[in-house]
């Protein structure tokens, strides 16, 4: 079986992740793709970030109506700091011998080197990287180059959605009482007004 990991801090999770993961779904033939919000993120311990509680409600409600998409919890449940690579090595055991196509954003992609264990990382499973709209891709050889063991032909690079909407931007717009319609899914939207997230919240 082929399965799309799609993880992030999902603060808030936004149509641009809904639509990277239906794309990657069905550019690449995947049975399911997971949303995998993380517990604590260690590349953003510099900004308070919402719940864990609150992050992973939201994503629930952002999926419920997409048969082929599943919350996964496993970085919530874990506590401490959320590495990839041992989000990956769990899946593998508690999932067994599945193709997993881990999908990243183009900065992810970039900052991959700095990952725990990349190496190992790019040997369980096979990195799927979206573009983002107003920055390029980079080289897959100056990323390979860093990481022993990793090959061009392994990453699969798609040329499209090229999407613009950021969890940050969408913070903002809130912080600022600008409409988000659109932006996130209406389930997604009352929750943040139902629990008053992100208001006041520039940074």
């Amino acid at each position: 079986m082929r399965i799309g990991i799609l993880g992030g801090t999902f603060d808030p999770v936004h149509a641009g992740h809904i639509f990277v993961a239906e794309e990657a779904r069905l550019r690449l033939s995947l049975e399911r793709v997971l949303f995998i919000p993380a517990g604590n993120p260690w590349l953003k311990v510099d900004r308070t970030i919402s719940s864990a509680r609150d992050r992973v409600e939201m994503v629930r409600l952002a999926i419920a109506k997409h048969e082929h998409f599943r919350l996964c919890t496993v970085e919530v449940d874990r506590g401490g700091p959320s590495y990839t690579v041992d989000t990956v090595d769990e899946l593998r055991h508690k999932l067994g011998d599945q193709e997993f196509y881990l999908i990243l954003g183009r900065d992810s992609f970039t900052e991959l080197p700095m990952w725990k264990e990349p190496e190992r990382l790019v040997g369980m499973c096979r990195l799927v990287v979206v573009p983002r709209l107003g920055s390029n891709l980079p080289e897959l050889g100056e990323v390979a180059a860093r990481i022993n063991g990793m090959r061009e032909q392994d990453v699969v690079t798609l040329d499209s959605p090229m999407i613009g909407i950021s969890s940050s931007g969408i913070r903002d717009r809130v912080a600022r009482g600008l409409p988000i319609d659109y932006l996130v899914p209406g389930e997604v939207e009352k929750y943040i007004i139902a629990h008053g997230l992100y208001r006041g919240d520039r940074d």
